[in-house]
């Protein structure tokens, strides 16, 4: 009888206790949180690492960078008016992620420093991401873009910007970054690129931009359209755009030089489409870059070259470059149709005129035109994720005492590393939940197993006695 007692109680909460402690560590740990999801700004590329070819040569005047990257097609398109059920519809917003009408330009951007930015030189663009950055899932009610964090009184509050007069200060002292933005759709059609800076926000450069918003408000119907004695049409067509039909030698830009005033008058057809972009010749300092020759896709690869002058005479806008000189330079793509922070962007690099002890060398020529060679600089871009500036100098993050003690990122982790990082930030709180829920489970389920076998135990104690 003694024996045969031994396991009483067990079968009740095996059969019970542990299935249900097991169930719940499965249904909280083997679903997974790794998934788009929009409403919290969430769209993992398929890729999380693209490369890019950069060259770069000078002459006595002007400084040439040349990139080549890969694409699977051409986005030369950005916003654009549909003229549908009577009315002009926009068709074409920053969404996570791609486009759904591809309407989003390929990018290339490159951000520079002359060593008044230091920890550009050791960090990149990781510098740049302040606090409440548009597109994350915590993003800022008001949009807040590129910045730089001594322009911050708190880096943890985005609003916290520095009085004016400090904010003036820092830019005539030179803390700020050179971007060079190049647009598949509202610059590289007349061969330029739009001139900006990064110090408290991203801004443009003083002068006049390379294209407008074609859009009348309160008309609700476009400023401009193409101009018929010009172009032979008033509009393009949309299944034009869906098939990707328009090529570099189409009409698939609206430019100053072929428009004219929209007439409201026209016939206007179901799915005619006008640029909401305006293109027309930039001025001042924000026209200072211009496409050497003509960016081009073809064969799965963009080709596109960018010249400047090396002395601008705009230093509050630009990084002033001489001969021998050292700088810093961090790359950035936006392709397959992505805007925002959904760009893949790199490492920082050093560049140096004429100097062979730098990452990158630009080589000095004679004439107007570089003679490009094959001996690229090779780099890989990653996907940065939801990672800014205040989380890697918290003690979140496990490397912020190599940042306090200015140990440069690139020696100690990859590209790859970085994207992988980038996504799990992406899911931090979601990760952060689930291993609570799965750690709980598993105590469950020790528990069960304990309780379960508790009476067999008691009986052993007491057959031994006996």
């Amino acid at each position: 009888m003694k024996q045969h007692n031994k396991g009483k109680g067990t079968g009740p909460w095996l059969a019970l206790g542990v299935p249900i402690a097991l169930g719940l560590a499965w249904v909280t740990q083997g679903t997974g949180v790794v998934e788009n999801d929009p409403e919290r700004n969430i769209s993992i590329p398929a890729e999380l690492t693209m490369p890019l070819q950069v060259q770069a040569a000078y002459n006595n005047n002007d400084i040439f960078f040349r990139y080549r990257w890969p694409a699977e097609r051409p986005g030369i398109h950005h916003d654009m008016l549909v003229y549908e059920g009577g009315k002009w519809v926009r068709k074409g917003r920053g969404v996570p992620g791609s486009e759904p009408d591809g309407l989003a330009e390929d990018r290339v951007t490159m951000l520079m420093d002359d060593g008044s930015v230091p920890q550009f030189g050791r960090y990149g663009g990781y510098l740049t991401v302040g606090a409440g950055a548009s597109g994350f899932t915590n993003e800022a009610p008001e949009e807040v873009t590129k910045s730089l964090p001594a322009t911050r009184m708190d880096l943890g509050d985005w609003a916290s910007r520095q009085d004016p007069a400090v904010l003036d200060a820092q830019r005539e002292a030179g803390y700020f970054l050179d971007l060079w933005h190049w647009r598949g759709h509202r610059s590289n059609p007349i061969n330029v690129s739009d001139d900006q800076w990064v110090g408290e926000a991203r801004s443009s450069d003083e002068g006049r931009g390379p294209y407008s918003t074609n859009w009348d408000g309160d008309a609700g119907e476009p400023l401009w359209m193409f101009s018929p004695e010009l172009t032979d049409m008033t509009a393009m067509r949309w299944e034009d755009i869906e098939s990707g039909a328009l090529d570099f030698d189409s009409r698939y830009y609206l430019a100053e030089s072929f428009a004219v005033p929209f007439d409201p008058e026209h016939d206007w057809q179901e799915g005619d489409v006008i640029p909401r972009r305006l293109l027309r010749e930039p001025a001042g300092s924000r026209g200072s870059i211009r496409v050497h020759g003509e960016g081009r896709w073809a064969d799965g690869y963009w080709d596109v070259t960018l010249a400047r002058a090396l002395d601008t005479g705009s230093p509050l806008d630009d990084k002033i470059l001489s001969d021998q000189g050292l700088y810093s330079v961090a790359f950035a793509v936006h392709r397959n149709a992505t805007g925002g922070r959904w760009h893949q962007v790199s490492h920082p690099y050093s560049l140096g005129l004429g100097r062979e002890d730098a990452d990158l060398t630009a080589n000095k020529f004679q004439g107007r035109s570089p003679n490009w060679s094959n001996d690229w600089k090779e780099v890989t871009l990653f996907y940065p994720g939801q990672v800014n500036w205040p989380l890697l100098v918290s003690r979140a993050h496990a490397g912020a005492e190599d940042i306090a003690e200015g140990k440069p990122v690139r020696p100690r982790h990859s590209e790859k590393q970085l994207a992988l990082y980038g996504v799990e930030m992406e899911f931090r709180d979601a990760i952060t939940r689930q291993w609570g829920l799965t750690l709980f489970a598993g105590l469950l389920a020790m528990l069960g197993v304990t309780l379960a076998l508790l009476p067999s135990f008691r009986a052993t104690r007491q057959g031994d006695r006996s």
